[in-house]
Parts: structure tokens; sequence; C-alpha cells
């Protein structure tokens, strides 16, 4: 992996920033600040480790939001669809740094590197209202994670659930108003799940094709399907009144993550995310808030059939495939109020990602040793974003622009690609009158290929280019509009959406080589949030999405327009009761329509129509402690809720079906907290 530094890269521009605002700092600055900008969001603050099963983000966010559904992939790291989107399509931000998984086959995609009790809020933005980021095309999952404070302040916790789910976990916090520091540990492991038949990760295969090599050893048949453990440490200063430092470091190192309906398993999957910010606040009139901020992210991620019986007698006949990724990132940003009140943001964004791969093999797959699967590729970019946001009585706009330059290099022989694109968007609430707001938006953003749609090869027949280095970056024009009502007891957010895909990277398995196409395409549908108060303890809460989306003609060699992964519809439904202060018991329905308009010429199949019945109870013993018990899929139902779109490497029976991956069964937990 080449080890290139990109901090050097924006020194010149902090060291100009800053000293613009310094001129400014004798001047007298009356104008009154406006709040950071949240555009187009919608926060999530109930996403700790009492609020779900295990660690799994994904999980959690498919549980709270309608718009949100989950591709599993195993007992823990699985993935998001958000309106539609996924993959490189949306964004996930840490602390406002960004991680990128080095799996090719999505096991380790974004939100499995960040643990559910170590966050504070997530806010899911939809749409193309992020200019300040790279790649946000169609949505960003905005994540906080919790920050030290002063005094001295713990948590610890144990965690337990069926199919001998174990988790602990203990925080630690404490300082003083000029330093705070907080440490946090965690650990925890799973057997394998059951679905609503009975049957475990080895069973649900052996179901699917008593015969295939893709089943697991014997010897192998009753392993967990994980062991994860995790550190997060932060250090926090104030420098001066109006000068702050922020240091933080998360590790997370999972071993032997099975993944069923793949053909190999993570035998670990091991991440590093640094993280520094520093932060200067009332420099002058030109500058509210100047901000630099560095991270840098690693991921190494082994793979590998040793558990299955394609790997031969004693796994002599082995195959791995050991990837790695960083990614390094620099922003610098500038908040000022000009005097009619509006506020400005300016800001340098740069970055640099690297993937690099290779094959490794024994016995009789020794042939495939050292052949590379992605070739130490780099993608660098560089833009300049402006963002304003003004009020005007009754109307708030916000504006956003940026221009990207980006580079991607591999090693090899390949060829390089060089991409370039604005992006902007106009952003406008509303109040028609107390508790009533018009919302609308247009943008437009853009995203280029990433390394594997670009350049993955396989060792197959002597090398096959999976990836196509003819691809062009994907373009989103999108418009949104809704409104938002809160009229004593009723909450209600109704919200539409029509996007126009260009060049949007699909996959081609109607191809022998080169199986990444660009189309073009739309994606529209809708959404509705709210909730109803009967009283100050009872109330309910609900969520509706629903989207499709069409290409504008079939792929070559193919007949079916249906864009893949889109879920069809979605909907969440739970009734709460605050039976006591800081006590509440729930029961939630989750629910979705059949999946029957998919991409059948690239693995998708028609899914089942599917509704669960969860309870929980969240219950304060006392001031310092917490108990939470609950019952998920109380009904013990079999469905599955992610298809088969073949652009990942699944399981395939004779017939050339893929496997379908059931979700767990009934399932009981008890989590118990200790604060001080």
């Amino acid at each position: 992996m080449k080890k290139k530094q990109i901090l050097p890269f924006v020194i010149c521009s902090s060291l100009c920033a800053t000293g613009v605002a310094a001129d400014q700092e004798d001047k007298k600055d009356d104008t009154e600040a406006m709040p950071e900008m949240v555009v187009q969001g919608t926060r999530l603050n109930d996403i700790s480790g009492k609020e779900v099963k295990s660690a799994d983000l994904a999980e959690a966010l498919a549980k709270k939001s309608a718009s949100v559904s989950l591709v599993r992939r195993s007992g823990i790291a699985n993935d998001i669809i958000l309106r539609g989107q996924k993959k490189d399509n949306i964004n996930i931000l840490i602390d406002g740094g960004k991680i990128y998984g080095a799996c090719p086959n999505r096991m380790d995609p974004p939100p499995s590197h960040i643990l559910t009790n170590n966050i504070e809020s997530v806010e899911i933005t939809e749409g193309p209202y992020d200019v300040e980021n790279f790649g946000t095309l169609s949505g960003a999952v905005k994540i906080t994670t919790k920050e030290p404070e002063e005094g001295m302040h713990g948590e610890v916790s144990l965690n337990v659930g069926s199919w001998n789910y174990l988790k602990g976990a203990a925080t630690l916090t404490g300082g003083t108003d000029r330093v705070r520091a907080m440490a946090s540990i965690s650990r925890e492991s799973s057997d394998q799940y059951e679905d609503g038949d009975g049957n475990d990760f080895a069973e649900q295969i052996e179901n699917y094709d008593p015969t295939s090599k893709g089943r697991y050893q014997d010897k192998y048949r009753d392993l967990e399907a994980y062991e994860k453990s995790t550190f997060m440490g932060k250090l926090f200063v104030d420098i001066t009144e109006n000068q702050e430092l922020k240091l933080s470091y998360t590790a997370n190192r999972s071993d032997d993550v099975l993944y069923p309906s793949s053909p190999m398993d993570a035998i670990y999957d091991d991440s590093d995310v640094f993280d520094v910010q520093y932060v200067i606040s009332d420099l002058g009139v030109w500058s509210r808030e100047l901000s630099f901020q560095y991270y840098n992210s690693q991921v190494d991620h082994p793979m590998s059939n040793r558990y299955r019986l394609s790997s031969g007698p004693g796994s002599v006949n082995e195959k791995t495939h050991h990837l790695e990724t960083e990614m390094q990132g620099a922003k610098v940003k500038n908040s000022w109020d000009l005097s009619d009140g509006t506020a400005m943001t300016v800001g340098l964004d740069f970055s640099r990602r690297n993937w690099d791969g290779a094959f490794e093999g024994k016995g009789m797959a020794a042939k495939i040793d050292g052949f590379v699967s992605i070739d130490d590729v780099d993608t660098d970019n560089a833009a300049i974003f402006v963002e304003a946001e003004k009020n005007i009585e009754s109307f708030n706009l916000k504006l956003g622009a940026r221009y990207d330059d980006t580079t991607i290099e591999p090693a090899g022989t390949q060829p390089s690609n060089d991409y370039s694109a604005l992006s902007a968007f106009a952003f406008g609430t509303y109040g028609l009158q107390d508790g009533l707001k018009l919302f609308g938006g247009v943008g437009r953003s853009a995203r280029v290929p990433d390394a594997r749609e670009l350049y993955l090869r396989f060792p197959t027949a002597g090398g096959v280019h999976i990836g196509n280095p003819d691809l062009d970056q994907v373009t989103n024009t999108e418009i949104d509009l809704g409104m938002e009502l809160n009229a004593g007891s009723l909450y209600i957010k109704p919200k539409v959406f029509y996007s126009w895909l260009g060049d949007f990277i699909v996959y081609n398995d109607s191809k022998m080589m080169r199986r990444f196409d660009n189309v073009d395409a739309t994606l529209y549908g809708f959404s509705v949030d709210g909730s109803w108060n009967f009283t100050d303890q009872i109330y309910l809460d609900f969520g509706l999405a629903w989207q499709r989306g069409e290409k504008d003609k079939a792929q070559p060699g193919q007949t079916d327009r249906d864009l893949p992964e889109i879920p069809p519809l979605k909907g969440t439904l739970a009734l709460n009761w605050e039976y006591l202060n800081d006590s509440l018991a729930r029961a939630e329905v989750v629910a979705a329509d059949s999946w029957t308009r998919y991409d059948a010429d690239n693995g998708e199949q028609e899914l089942d129509s599917w509704a669960v019945l969860n309870l929980k109870v969240d219950h304060a013993l006392t001031k310092n402690i917490n108990l939470v018990l609950g019952v998920d899929n109380v009904f013990d139902e079999t469905y599955a809720v992610s298809n088969t779109y073949k652009d990942l490497t699944l399981l395939e029976g004779g017939g050339g079906d893929v496997i379908l991956m059931n979700e767990p069964g009934r399932y009981f937990y008890l989590n118990a907290a200790y604060r001080f």
C-alpha cells in the first residue's frame, strides 16, 4: 500500500485562512451568531447500546427509520440502503471523518466500524444537500460520537441475549473545564442466529443447496458468528477561551465473522480511526468559527474459504482474498456572519483513498497466489465549497456549491482516470403559520467510480477484468418537496422526491468482462414520519417510505429496466408508554410489502411481504441502574429483507439461483447498565 500524506497540501491554505481571520481580531462583531446549518436532516438521538441487541448500527437505523432498509450479510457488520441508494451513493461520516471498508464484497461497510454504544446521535440527510463532503450523491448518514465531560462519570453495562449473545462494555469520562478525557471499551460475541424455522447459518446453506461446496465443514458448523472488541479514546483540551483541540482514536477488532450467503468468511476485520480537530472561535468580523480537521482511517480485511468444503479436506486448498484500505482527509472551514444576518461558510476539502488487494492460495489453489485484484489504487480529491443561509421573516433559504477535482491512479498498467464536477443546491423553508412549514429543494451532485468498479480483477481463467476503467462519474439532479406540521398532539412530516440519475453505475451479469455499466435512470418516491400524543405519557410514532427506480433503457444484453436494490413499501408503527420517569414500554411493528419490482437479469428475485412485532421495556431501577428487557420478532416469523443483486459475490445453486438469507427469529435480550 502506498504511504502518501495529504496533510502538507492544506498547510498553506490553512495558514492563509488563519491570517485573514487574525486581521479582523481587533474589530468588534455586532452581528448575532446564527446556529450551525442542518439541511434536510432527520436527527436520531436514541441510538445507544441499550436500544439494540448488538453493536450493529445498520440494524438500529433500519428499525428507527422507514427510509432505511437493512442489507443482511451476517449477525453483525450489515449494510444499509437509504431511500433506494447504497454503497458509495450515500456518504457515511463519523465525527466529520470518513472510513471505507476494504472488502469489495461489502463484508465491512462503513457503518460496521462504529459501535452503537459510542454514538450520541445520527443525522440522516436525504438528497444532494451536502457540499461539505466529497461524494454525497443521494444522501448522508452523519454520526456524532459521545464526547468527554467535566467531573467524573462512567458506565458499566452487560448485555445478554438469545444464541449466547454476550456483550460487556465500560466507559469512563472526566476532567476539568480545560481538559477532558474519555475511554470506552467493549467486547461481544454471539453464536449463529436461527431464523424463524430454527435454522442457523450452516443449515440455511444446506437447505438452499445440499450439494453446495459453500457449505461449512462439519468441524466448523457450530462456529460462533463473530467476536468483536473495540476501544475509543478521546482527549479535549481548551487551549484558551476560544481555542479547542480535539483528539480521538477508535479501534475495532473483529474475528471469524461468518458470512453464510457468501463463499468466504472474514478471518478478521481490523480498523483504526484517528481524528484531530482544532477549532478557533470569535476571531473577528470575518470569522465566527475557524476549524481544521485531519483524519486517517485504515482497514485490514482478509476473507477466506477456510471453513467451507470448497477449501478441501483440512482446508489444504484454502483461498484467501486479503485487502487493505486507507482513507486520509483534511478540511479547513471558516464561518462568519454578514451584517444583514446572512451566515456564510467557506472551506477547502482534501482526501486520498488507497485500496489494495491480492489473492493467496494453498495446495490446488496455489496458482492464484499473489494475483492482484485491486492494484494499489489512489483516489485523490481536492475541493472548495461555500454555503450561505439567510432568514427573511418567515422564509429561510440555504444555498451551497462545491467544485471537485479528482484523480484515480492504479499502480499497475490499467489507465488512470480524472474527473471534475460542480455540485450545488438551494433549499428553502417557509413558515405559513405557527407549527406549519413548507419546504423544498433542488440540487445537483456527483460521485466518482471507486477502484472496485473501475479496476477489480478476479483470477478466473488467468485473470478476468470485472471492473470497467471507462466508467463516467455519476450525477444526481433532484427535487424534494414536503411539509412539516406540529399541531399540538400531532406531528407529521410528509416528503416527496424525484431524482434524475446520469451515468448511474450498475452491474451487468450478462457480460463476461467489464461488468459495470453507466446507465441513465430515474428514482422517485415519498416518505411520511410523525407522532401522535394521546397523553403526556402515551404516544404513537410512525413512518412510511416508498421508492421506485427505473433505467431509461435496459443494459446491453438484457431486457429488465428495474433499478436494483430498490426496496418496496416499508412502514413502522410504535406505541410508547412512559409509565414512570425515565422508564418506557414500547411495542413496535415493522413491516414491508412484497418485493415485486426487481432486476431479474442481475440476480434479484421476488420477496414475500413481512411484518414483525418487537416489544421492549426500558426501566430505571434506580437513579444509577437501568434495565432493558426486550423481545424482537415476537411471533418467530421467517422472512428475508435483503435481495440477491449479483454485484455482490453470493452463493449460487446449480440453476444460477442465489441464496436468500433469512432474518433472525424470535430474539430475547436483557441489558443492564450502571451509571455514575
